[in-house]
């Protein structure tokens, strides 16, 4: 029987509310998340604390505070994909696949469940701005709003490609090994630790090209720090980064011989 276009939206509601209730049932997640990013955060600005300003950012507890919220996020992406994974061992992904929903549906309701979660976790990191930096650094309420959108950007393209990933994964400890190689370098050449200015010349490189990098870029300035290239172009890429992901995790269950 032939379904309406339409149909696949109480599914993905459905489905989505399905992540959130997991998320709520998992209390470790936003433990190991915000906890692993806490503790970076507190011991490399005590580390670095003589580190003079970085890129217009004010100290280096600023400069690296939205390299910790690009860490929550590549979590959050992570154990959206291990969710996957399991969903396939547990038969559910079957039963979803087998059923009238389109499969854009499945993807929408993970990148999207990730992405709500990841951005509410970023939310309780982004306070620390404003302790962290005062007078002509601290963040504005707008650049607040702008943070949260470049976050948004961020979780949603890592969201897809680790959904791209962990389709073609059979376990989770095979996914671990993704993360190792593909998701966790993105984020450590992201500018999260280190300006894209001041990196050698192959690192440089190798950062411009990270698509990553960019909604780093964005969040860092919506919080007052220069951009490595003009706004327009970094929330370009930013968006596009957002976009790709979507695409990639799409074209990728969606195709009909993909496995389940």
């Amino acid at each position: 029987m032939n379904q309406e276009p339409s149909s696949g939206w109480p599914g993905f509601a459905a489905l989505t509310w399905r992540e959130l209730v997991r998320f709520v049932r998992q209390p470790s997640r936003p433990i190991a998340t915000l906890g692993t990013a806490v503790l970076m955060w507190v011991f490399l600005t005590a580390g670095f604390g003589q580190w003079a300003g970085t890129s217009g950012a004010g100290s280096y507890g600023s400069y690296l505070l939205p390299g910790m919220v690009a860490l929550t996020a590549v979590f959050t992406s992570v154990f959206g994909a291990i969710s996957l994974i399991d969903d396939r061992h547990a038969g559910f992904l079957q039963s979803v696949l087998s059923s009238p929903l389109p499969r854009w549906s499945l993807v929408a309701s993970k990148i999207a469940g990730g992405t709500l979660i990841a951005t509410a976790q970023a939310a309780v990191l982004l306070p620390a701005a404003f302790v962290v930096d005062h007078g002509s650094h601290a963040p504005t309420l707008v650049g607040f709003a702008l943070g949260l959108v470049a976050i948004a950007c961020m979780c949603v393209g890592l969201t897809g490609v680790a959904l791209a990933a962990a389709w073609r994964v059979d376990s989770v400890q095979g996914f671990h090994g993704v993360m190792n190689v593909v998701l966790m370098p993105m984020w450590l050449l992201s500018g999260a630790f280190v300006p894209l200015e001041s990196a050698a010349g192959w690192m440089r490189v190798v950062m411009l090209v990270n698509p990553l990098t960019w909604p780093t870029a964005a969040l860092r300035g919506a919080f007052g720090a220069s951009m490595p290239a003009s706004a327009g172009m970094v929330w370009g890429l930013t968006l596009a980064f957002a976009i790709g992901g979507v695409v990639l995790a799409t074209a990728t269950i969606g195709r009909r011989n993909a496995r389940a």
